[in-house]
């Protein structure tokens, strides 16, 4: 193996697997209740992982604009599904799904869009560079919309009271819901500016190490780094600040009144 032909053996799987059983091992002994969830993740990451990369083989082998097409759909649908599932309070209807995929979808075509112009591949859906960014992207994208929807209708159970006060005294939706908003929007992109905050000096984000392992000069390496780090920036933050105002709209209606009815507790 050299360094421009980096590779990893199953053997090499097998030992860095052995930490995990220890771990699994310890927290049986503990009695912590990981053990279970250890295994079972791993599980999922090892089966997961292995067909996708058999999947993407195939796709980037055929290079066809329908299957990149057809993978981004599920990447979007997993996304949207995975945002619904996160949620403690939940919008009634579809309204949860709804609006996470809506503000996931316009977040993500924004943000690949750029993306896709800045890297300018040819033809620019090629899937080796198309498939891998927006996965990036649609990663931090489904986080900032999912912390921020699950902060703001957990959160506004806790300040009915001091929302429907406002409200009677003549503010508008959004005037009531600012504070709220603020705090779920902050829940919603801190682990994004942290990332950024940590980035070169206490970790080496994964693009980076990925490039410099295959041989990519470090500095290179940190240009692009750092083009995915404000993707993944601006495309969280954007996804985060559309489903907070769509979620505001749904939670109260065209009277400006809350309406909690909208909202079920996760079962």
């Amino acid at each position: 193996m050299t360094a421009t032909e980096p590779g990893v053996s199953y053997l090499t799987l097998a030992l860095s697997a052995t930490l995990l059983l220890a771990n699994a091992g310890l927290s049986l002994a503990l009695r912590l209740g990981l053990t279970r969830t250890l295994l079972i993740g791993a599980a999922r990451a090892l089966i997961q992982l292995l067909l996708v990369g058999l999947v993407l083989k195939t796709v980037f082998s055929l290079n066809s604009p329908w299957l990149v097409a057809g993978v981004v759909l599920f990447m979007l649908v997993s996304a949207s599904r995975e945002i619904h599932a996160r949620q403690k309070r939940r919008l009634t209807g579809w309204w949860t799904f709804g609006i996470g995929s809506a503000a996931c979808t316009l977040a993500l075509v924004i943000t690949g869009v750029l993306a896709l112009v800045t890297l300018h591949p040819s033809p620019w859906w090629t899937p080796k560079v198309a498939i891998p960014m927006i996965g990036i992207v649609l990663g931090a994208v489904m986080n900032g919309v999912s912390l921020t929807l699950d902060s703001l209708t957990t959160g506004v159970q806790r300040q009915r009271s001091a929302i429907e006060a406002q409200l009677a005294l003549g503010a508008t939706r959004h005037q009531a819901f600012r504070e709220l908003q603020r705090a779920a929007l902050r829940a919603g992109t801190m682990p994004t500016i942290n990332q950024m905050t940590a980035a070169g000096i206490i970790t080496l984000p994964g693009m980076m190490t990925g490039q410099i392992l295959a041989g990519m000069a470090p500095f290179e390496a940190a240009k692009y780094q750092i083009l995915v780090l404000f993707l993944l920036a601006g495309g969280g933050t954007l996804g985060a600040i559309l489903v907070s105002y769509w979620a505001i709209h749904r939670i109260t209606d065209g009277r400006d009144r809350l309406r909690l009815d909208r909202l079920v507790s996760d079962a």
